[in-house]
């Protein structure tokens, strides 16, 4: 559905490799970044990290996801700052997958409070007042506001600019209900950083040397995944 969506900022397909980390702490991941032979730097200063995922009812994203569906997507609002309050700039991604390797495509979102008035019916007439294409709030009618997550992420690029890695830490979750939200009650995971190495499909013959150079094992990590688990299961 989304590839023939007009109006969309694309970010062509790439790989990531994920590790979910317990054995660093995320300064010494990024001291070890930092010594890597491909010589990362940081292009811009750390930032927090902020998204609302959306599903159906009955959570088809996650069971997709879960289930090992080849081809598949995860919608989310995203905003960097303050978690709460009057969000300006919003974006909406559309973040699809087929196979090991995905790709983004963002449109803007109009801007609203996160507070104790996020509902499904606010969150609705967001959808309907939004510059978006018709395809795209039509499958935006058919989802609803399910986890709230945000981390405090740093970047990194190789000297070459070929490779990027992200670490993140203070991961927290909550549960957003159709109404009635206080956002007080979060899942605050403490034992894990989730470290992504991230290149164009071009690159990925010679992603195993970059990779090779951290002490951690690559894995099937999603945050959407980890989210749902934690506060609703």
């Amino acid at each position: 559905m989304m590839h023939l969506v007009p109006g969309a900022a694309v970010r062509e397909f790439r790989y990531e490799r994920k590790f979910l980390v317990d054995s660093l702490d995320a300064s010494q991941a990024r001291m070890l970044i930092s010594r890597h032979p491909a010589m990362f730097f940081q292009p811009y200063p750390p930032r927090v990290v902020n998204n609302l995922y959306l599903d159906t009812i009955d959570l088809d994203n996650y069971f997709a996801n879960v289930g090992g569906v080849g081809d598949r997507h995860k919608v989310r609002i995203r905003w960097y700052g303050d978690l709460f309050g009057a969000i300006a700039k919003p974006i909406l991604e559309f973040k699809v997958k087929e196979g090991i390797v995905g790709a983004k495509f963002t449109f803007p979102f109009p801007g609203f409070r996160l507070d104790d008035d996020l509902t499904h019916v606010s969150f609705q007439h967001l959808v309907s007042d939004a510059d978006l294409p018709p395809e795209v709030k039509r499958h935006l009618r058919t989802l609803t506001v399910v986890l709230c997550n945000n981390y405090k992420r740093w970047y990194y690029e190789s000297h070459d600019r070929r490779y990027r890695v992200t670490v993140d830490d203070r991961l927290a979750y909550r549960r957003v209900m159709r109404c009635g939200n206080s956002f007080r009650e979060r899942f605050l995971d403490v034992s894990h950083i989730v470290v992504e190495l991230k290149y164009d499909r071009p690159l990925d013959v010679l992603a195993e040397r970059v990779s090779a150079y951290f002490p951690f094992s690559v894995t099937r990590n999603s945050k959407y995944v980890t989210g749902i688990e934690a506060v609703y299961l």
